[in-house]
């Protein structure tokens, strides 16, 4: 996940360059032809919030953990907090209508509805965005970007930086269509993205992807559609496969290494050995599994949302200027519960994440440091620009990849 502002200059001197919960759901979008752009707003129903608020209430707990730290998991007291919140004190209606100031639009793409927010910038010239979110993250996470790339004068910015921002949800997410079958994997989703930004009427445009999202951008880096400048990621997750092999099977490192490399070698071992990727082997083997209790139970959401180790360094302070806030966290918590109603299934996008992870490029279980409590991994570490530059055909002038 991420928040912090993309200027148009970074974006283009730091980019990659390519060639070149709730039931039912009640919105204005309606069927159409398969190119059409149709307006969309949200509205749940009182009866489906008055449900999840009673499911919240009546919560059966475990027993607290036998540690003191968050190894087993969130911690009791911590979630058993959130929760009372979430059940009393949280207002869905002020979520919704944060989504419903904006401009929400669906349109149909390779047979799967996709929502999207497409803010255009009142400056001429503005250069089209595409941003994606990650997991376990939304469009709610991205709605703090669009006033200072649409609008960058009205927040210290130049003219010459506005964007026109497009945010979609990803298959699977949000308000978008779930896939009825495997085969979304970042490859796909990638061309959709494409798709979609070409049906917008834009023949040029950027990418942003953080987490999920940044595989995902990265894809697209590697397939260089036609109008495609540059991409910009938050995770630069380029794992070669000797080194993930290496690291899957708990053997040596690979031979020739730079110093820079084995330190990241080193860091990825000690990540894994900590069990942070345990939620990622839950969704890629035995999604169904995971999405029981989470369809069911929007505290058993909750806590495995929150295996997330990223996830896992929120405070949910109630001071309203800590980031996320700890209704920032339930928007997001709440959307995710509403999917998993919706679709009656609580995994939304484990049946896809084995797709993920080919042409060297994985996960990893990485976040950008300091980005929302992310693990504390050495940043420029992460990614050494001879690994950087494999996966794609061209990278361009990019001042220092790690920013």
């Amino acid at each position: 996940m991420h928040n912090e502002l993309i200027s148009r200059r970074a974006m283009m001197a730091g980019c990659a360059v390519g060639a070149a919960g709730f039931l039912p759901l009640v919105a204005s979008a309606q069927p159409g032809p398969s190119t059409a752009i149709r307006p969309f707003r949200v509205h749940i129903p009182d009866a489906a919030i008055a449900d999840m608020r009673r499911r919240l209430r009546t919560t059966r707990w475990p027993d607290r953990e036998t540690v003191d730290d968050r190894s087993q998991g969130v911690q009791l007291a911590r979630l058993q907090a959130l929760v009372r919140h979430w059940g009393s004190g949280y207002d869905w209606r002020r979520a919704e209508a944060r989504l419903n100031a904006l401009p929400q639009y669906k349109t149909s793409i390779d047979g799967l509805d996709i929502h999207f927010i497409h803010v255009r910038s009142r400056h001429p010239r503005a250069m089209p965005v595409l941003i994606l979110h990650g997991w376990p993250g939304s469009v709610f996470e991205q709605l703090g970007l669009i006033g200072p790339l649409t609008d960058p004068t009205a927040h210290g910015g130049r003219a010459q930086d506005a964007f026109d921002v497009v945010i979609p949800s990803l298959p699977g997410y949000g308000f978008s269509d779930r896939p009825a079958g495997t085969g979304w994997g970042p490859d796909r989703i990638a061309r959709a993205g494409d798709a979609l930004m070409k049906r917008l009427g834009y023949a040029e445009y950027v990418a942003q992807g953080g987490d999920w999202g940044s595989v995902i951008v990265e894809a697209m880096g590697r397939q260089a559609p036609e109008g495609l400048l540059g991409i910009h990621v938050n995770l630069p997750a380029a794992v070669p496969p000797e080194i993930g092999a290496a690291l899957a099977g708990g053997g040596p490192a690979p031979a020739g290494l730079s110093a820079q490399e084995q330190a990241v070698f080193d860091a990825l071992r000690a990540y894994g050995a900590m069990g942070n990727s345990a939620y990622f082997a839950m969704l890629t083997a035995r999604p169904q599994a995971v999405g029981v209790g989470m369809a069911d139970s929007p505290a058993g959401l909750a806590a495995f949302l929150l295996v997330h180790p990223g996830f896992a360094n929120w405070s949910f302070g109630e001071d309203p200027g800590q980031t996320p806030t700890r209704d920032e966290v339930l928007d997001n918590f709440s959307l995710y519960w509403r999917q998993g109603r919706d679709q009656q299934r609580g995994a939304p996008d484990g049946r896809n994440h084995r797709a993920g992870g080919g042409d060297g490029l994985s996960r990893g279980g990485l976040s950008r440091a300091g980005t929302m409590g992310a693990p504390r991994l050495p940043q420029c570490a992460l990614l050494p620009r001879s690994r950087a530059r494999r996966p794609f055909r061209r990278l361009g002038a990019a001042r220092n990849f790690c920013q």
